[in-house]
């Protein structure tokens, strides 16, 4: 079903009934917004094909008949009598009591609707102020992140993080280190003593640098995962992590609890056993996300997440009705 909507000369679709309804449930769509699709002899206030209800289940028994103190009891303005009888279309220029604009641009709704509309326009001015590129992914109000995109705000925090840890690391080659001790998986107490060996034998003043390099940017990265929904690499690619629902940032415990410190947990432990086995747990996820048409890889499923262009309006919380 693909649904058509109106507000104040803006025409907006065409809309999947999901889609619709989740911007319903987001507070993007209102309820004296008007609404048109297949089956519906005439434009429609959304309120009344939903019972006033934030969400609309489409059936015979609700959708009412055609409403005319909506779109058919008008004015009649004198020009408008050459049109052919059977013609009940009104300006929404004039229907939101607004200045005619010029003839050459369209701005008779009701008179397309059995067509595809050109633009695809969000109904709120504040969402998708960025030019949509034609290869962009558009998701109701939000545009998915690309791929790659994606996989450089990995690379990019990988990048920080060895940065973080380069006076250690520095330090350690100094050392002659005894690599085949963290080779046997099976012995990992064995490598947890022998590392700890290495820490006590690196000076003080270096091993100090290296903690409040690490922990400030953990303590960084997490206040703007918090406070905006990215990452420093995210942060700098232009691209932010969203709930599936509301295209808002997700609550706490998904954003931090289920995709941070979790994912973090995680690709520790995998990175602990061998580096090879962390890089192809997350190759599996980037796959997963290429081939979802929402781009949603493993992590994104575990979360309920999405990871999409950043825009402002993304950072406004929900009104509380």
């Amino acid at each position: 079903m693909q649904i058509f909507l109106a507000r104040n000369n803006v025409q907006a679709g065409p809309y999947q009934l999901e889609q619709l309804n989740i911007m319903l449930a987001s507070g993007e769509v209102l309820l004296d917004d008007l609404m048109w699709h297949e089956g519906l002899a005439q434009w429609q206030r959304v309120g009344d094909l939903t019972n006033n209800q934030t969400v609309y289940r489409p059936t015979s028994a609700n959708t009412p008949e055609v409403n005319d103190s909506i779109i058919n009891n008008v004015t009649v303005f004198p020009e408008d009598t050459n049109k052919a009888k059977d013609d009940k279309s009104v300006s929404l220029d004039r229907l939101y009591g607004k200045p005619e604009r010029p003839k050459n641009v369209k701005a008779d709704m009701t008179t397309n609707r059995h067509q595809t509309p050109h633009n695809n326009v969000s109904l709120n001015k504040s969402t998708l102020k960025k030019a949509v590129a034609d290869n962009d992914k558009v998701v109701g109000n939000v545009v998915l992140a690309p791929i790659m995109s994606r996989v450089l705000a990995t690379a990019l925090n990988g990048l920080l993080y060895i940065l973080a840890i380069l006076p250690l690391v520095m330090a350690l080659t100094k050392m002659d280190v005894d690599y085949t001790k963290f080779q046997n998986i099976q012995d990992m107490d064995a490598a947890y003593q022998y590392s700890m060996s290495l820490m006590e034998s690196l000076p003080s003043s270096t091993l100090m640098m290296s903690q409040v390099m690490v922990f400030g940017l953990f303590a960084l990265q997490l206040v703007f995962i918090t406070m905006r929904g990215q990452s420093l690499g995210k942060l700098i690619t232009g691209i932010r992590v969203v709930d599936q629902t509301t295209h808002r940032l997700p609550s706490f415990i998904k954003l931090i609890g289920t995709r941070t410190l979790l994912l973090f947990i995680i690709y520790n432990l995998l990175f602990s056993f061998t580096s090879f086995l962390g890089f192809v747990i997350i190759a599996i996820h980037y796959y997963m996300a290429s081939k979802s048409p929402e781009n949603i890889g493993w992590h994104d499923k575990l979360a309920k997440t999405l990871v999409v262009k950043a825009d402002s309006s993304q950072l406004v919380k929900k009104i509380k009705i």
